[in-house]
């Protein structure tokens, strides 16, 4: 279901809309925009192919979607989309995950063909968003392409507070994006998505990675990203990744159940995956004083 957005909310909170259609608000120095689109062309994910240097993408490839957060006044800008996770999939070139015999026979896409699992058909990847500084922005003017390309993050202790997040605050905008989806020939999923949601005191997404092979394998990445607007435009935002794995005979071992259909939310199992991986950095956005 569509996002409806309250007026007299953002009104309040100084927020407005963005123009043309287009789905997303302005607040507080941040562009916040999202974009759905129907899966790729065969064409498409031909020249994909071509570009990844690959013969298998997902099933279901949302190319054309993605989220957008950009501080106008910086150029900072940080998004997600599905190009760029293929691009951190194909890089990382995970093992393929070994699968039951019956299960592997459903992989064949030709019944005559002898089945060959030479890439991770996962498609698991280690991507946690795109970031650029556009060169276009006031306070970056003057400075060579070079010095403005990347964002300094910073190894930190902290962590975000979702006790406060899940606070009585009034919700300015909400999205989730699918990027791209593998059923795994009806063995299990492989899905990456974004959610996005603006309240009055900052935005929080999240980008998941989640894969079942259905009597093997579970992993969960999750890369969290939390906003807090500051004053005179500052903003600090924390990123959070945290992967988690484990297989179904481990899980088993430990007394949960082995049943594919006690898995099929990975917020509710999360906490029953054991962390492999588990990091927190910080940016600080602010536009600097004019001497």
């Amino acid at each position: 279901m569509e996002w409806k957005s309250d007026e007299k909310e953002l009104k309040a909170a100084g927020a407005e809309p963005l123009p043309d259609g287009r789905c997303g608000l302005f607040i507080r120095g941040w562009e916040i925009e999202s974009r759905k689109r129907s899966i790729l062309t065969s064409l498409q994910l031909q020249q994909w192919e071509e570009e990844l240097h690959t013969s298998h993408l997902p099933e279901m490839v949302f190319g054309d979607n993605s989220l957008v957060l950009k501080h106008v006044n910086t150029g900072t800008k940080i998004h997600f989309n599905a190009f760029d996770a293929l691009v951190g999939w194909k890089h990382e070139a995970l093992p393929p995950v070994e699968v039951p015999a019956a299960a592997k026979w459903k992989f064949r896409s030709k019944p005559l063909q002898q089945v060959v699992l030479d890439y991770d058909y996962t498609f698991t990847t280690p991507y946690s968003g795109s970031e650029t500084v556009e060169s276009n922005a006031e306070f970056v003017r003057g400075l060579s392409n070079e010095s403005s390309s990347s964002l300094q993050w910073e190894n930190c202790m902290d962590k975000i507070d979702l006790v406060a997040l899940a606070s009585k605050e009034p919700i300015l905008f909400y999205d989730e994006i699918i990027l791209y989806e593998d059923e795994l020939a009806d063995n299990g999923i492989s899905l990456l998505t974004v959610k996005v949601r603006v309240m009055p005191s900052g935005w929080f997404l999240l980008l998941r990675f989640w894969l079942r092979v259905d009597g093997v394998l579970m992993r969960l990445r999750d890369t969290r990203l939390h906003c807090l607007f500051g004053e005179h435009m500052k903003s600090v935002i924390l990123r959070e990744s945290c992967w988690r794995e484990a297989t179904f005979q481990a899980l088993s071992s430990k007394g949960y159940p082995s049943d594919c259909a006690a898995y099929s939310d990975p917020s509710i199992i999360s906490e029953r995956l054991p962390i492999i991986m588990q990091k927190a950095q910080k940016l600080s956005i602010e536009i600097p004083c004019k001497h």
